[in-house]
This record gives structure tokens, sequence and C-alpha cells, in this order.
């Protein structure tokens, strides 16, 4: 697989995602379900902590790459969405540096709503990877 960034324009590289990544020959496509704060028993965790939600999310998203033998290099594309778009970004960088470690700037959306499926989940993120 060849991954190119396509950044018309510099800042959102600064800020840790491309404005598009061109994937050719790519052989496999991984559609990532939404990933929380759960434990491997699908108990919520961290209720109230959004750090330490947003580590464990970032943790089952790793989990699904693995099961499908692939990494968080893979990823190409992450949706974000949050309760509170506020209070996440002074904890985004536990994303951001997991992403930096594999090398990787996925095209990122972050969006801000009402609730997630699960009571008290303050953060889901949900992926496409390809290899």
């Amino acid at each position: 697989m060849a991954r190119t960034a396509i950044n018309p324009v510099t800042w959102s590289a600064e800020l840790g995602f491309n404005q598009g990544e061109l994937v050719t020959a790519a052989s496999r496509t991984l559609y990532i379900s939404g990933q929380t704060a759960m434990n491997v028993d699908g108990d919520p965790q961290h209720e109230g902590d959004m750090a330490a939600q947003l580590a464990l999310a970032v943790d089952n998203l790793e989990a699904v790459l693995v099961a499908a033998g692939m990494s968080l290099a893979n990823l190409v594309r992450l949706n974000v969405y949050t309760t509170d778009v506020d209070a996440l970004l002074p904890h985004y960088g536990v994303l951001a540096a997991r992403l930096g470690a594999a090398g990787v700037a996925p095209t990122t959306t972050m969006l801000g709503v009402a609730r997630l499926a699960i009571p008290g989940q303050l953060v889901e993120l949900e992926g496409t990877a390809v290899d």
C-alpha cells in the first residue's frame, strides 16, 4: 500500500491530521465501529474522566486493528465523537501521541454530540484502515 498526504494547506498537518490521504494498491479495508471506554466484558469505565476514556477508546480501537492483522499505522480515517469538545481538547494529546508514535496522521473529523449510545461515555472513535 502507498499513502500520499494531500494537504493544500499546512495548518492541519501541524495539528496532527491530513486534509486527505490518497491510498493506492490497497489490498484490504477495515471499517471500525465506534470504540469507547468499555472493558472486555462491555462495562463502561472511567466515568467522568475524559483523558482515561480517550486512552481506553484508543486501546480498543487498536485492539480491533490488531485482530485484523493491522496497527494504528494503517488508520487512514478517524472520526472522533464527544459529548464535550471543550473538555476533550486539553486531552487530545493522548490520541495525537499514539498516532504520532505510529507515524500516522489520518484524516480526522471531530464532532460534538448530545450523547453517545452508552450513558456516561464521553468520547467515541470510529475509523477506517487499509493495508
